[in-house]
């Protein structure tokens, strides 16, 4: 076990993240066709610290908080929005890990610098093992960094045959999975988010946890019980590590945008100048003003999280909701500004070494995601407003 040290300011790993943004321009387009991301972004994003944001304290991590995640992935996606979204990822399964029992982090976090991927999705069957554990076969899609990882969180419903069927998480090492590359795609590419396939693994009880129990608080860790990185529910937390690389790629196209402005005109038109047109203010004043709307929400969100875990409070249904809402709402915006600015953005934007055009497909592919997708958590907030309960767990 590593010694705790002396974690980074935020400032600092802010800043960090903002001295990688050319590296990840630079590698961003061969990502992109590779399907993974470069060797020399991962070793950067090592040394700089990123991965160790959400690792507990005393396996030599930070045990950031979620404000700090936030800003991070904003500078992180202003340089590849692929590269910014596969650390929150790994952000997220570091800190589920951290919800286990504290003998399965003892063996996860035994190696310096482990990766952990997984998903939320129960799309595997585990049935119990004689002499303890459980057995799992399944496949899991969408598995953002396993090519890099060492190991992966999957969600199973195990079946029993005296009891009812209840869905687990469970901490698997990558050598005991099947990797299929299937990972061919239309935004988000350098994620390498190939699928995973589990044919009768075996996993001990201590990396076991029961998801319904987790969804409720209901952890398996005692060292973490009392750190405010650890106390807050999961789908919020979630919520919060993911937003950022969002509005990451709305800054990266408002930058792109007005780098390109000087000298452009408007063919066809009299406009020599677009800057001097007046189409050109009304967009480009939109599409600020969501950017600008969305780190409203995406704020809020990570300072709603913030606070509950700092004093250690209950959340509300209605505070659950607009965490979702929150994201939801961040990631329509940042979406319709790209869209905005990829429309004034001419002929000569249609070239593949034109960044809008990484940055437009990368931000369909995330407004696609189930628990990011706008309309999905408008309505959970629009249900819980008027009174009704949730029809998810996820929340």
């Amino acid at each position: 076990m590593a010694l705790a040290a002396q974690a980074p300011s935020r400032t600092e790993l802010v800043q960090r993240a903002t001295e990688l943004i050319p590296l990840l321009r630079r590698h961003a387009a061969w990502s992109e066709e590779n399907r993974r991301l470069h060797d020399e972004v991962i070793e950067a994003l090592a040394a700089a610290g990123i991965f160790k944001m959400r690792v507990p304290a005393r396996y030599g991590g930070y045990e950031s908080d979620a404000r700090a995640m936030l800003e991070v992935a904003t500078e992180l996606g202003q340089g590849d929005g692929s590269a910014a979204w596969t650390a929150s990822v790994w952000w997220i399964n570091t800190w589920l890990t951290g919800l286990f029992p504290d003998e399965a982090q003892d063996e996860v976090f035994s190696a310096p610098g482990v990766l952990v991927c997984g998903t939320l999705s129960p799309t595997g069957v585990a049935a119990p093992a004689s002499g303890g554990g459980i057995v799992v076969n399944g496949k899991w899609g969408f598995m953002t960094g396993a090519l890099c990882s060492q190991w992966q969180l999957i969600v199973a419903v195990l079946v029993t045959p005296d009891g009812p069927a209840e869905p687990i998480m469970a901490a698997v090492p990558m050598p005991d999975l099947e990797v299929i590359d299937d990972w061919h795609t239309a935004g988000m590419r350098g994620t390498g988010s190939v699928s995973t396939v589990a044919r009768d693994v075996f996993v001990p009880a201590e990396r076991v946890l029961s998801l319904g129990a987790m969804l409720h608080e209901e952890y398996g860790s005692k060292q973490n019980a009392e750190v405010p990185a650890f106390r807050g529910p999961v789908l919020p937390t979630v919520a919060a590590s993911s937003v950022g690389t969002m509005l990451g790629l709305g800054k990266a196209a408002r930058e792109d945008f007005f780098g390109r402005l000087p000298g452009r005109h408007i063919t066809y038109t009299a406009y020599y100048a677009q800057a001097e047109a007046p189409v050109t203010h009304l967009q480009v004043a939109d599409a600020c003003l969501k950017i600008d709307a969305a780190e409203f929400h995406a704020g809020r969100l990570a300072d709603l999280v913030d606070g509950k875990n700092a004093g250690g409070e209950d959340w509300d249904m209605r505070e659950r909701a607009r965490a979702r809402v929150d994201s939801g709402r961040a990631c329509q915006l940042v979406q319709e500004a790209v869209d905005v600015l990829r429309r004034a953005s001419g002929g000569s934007s249609l070239y593949t070494s034109a960044p809008i055009q990484r940055i437009e497909r990368d931000v369909q592919a995330v407004n696609l995601h189930a628990l990011m997708h706008p309309d999905t958590n408008l309505e959970l907030y629009g249900r819980v407003l008027c009174g009704l309960e949730p029809n998810t767990i996820y929340i």
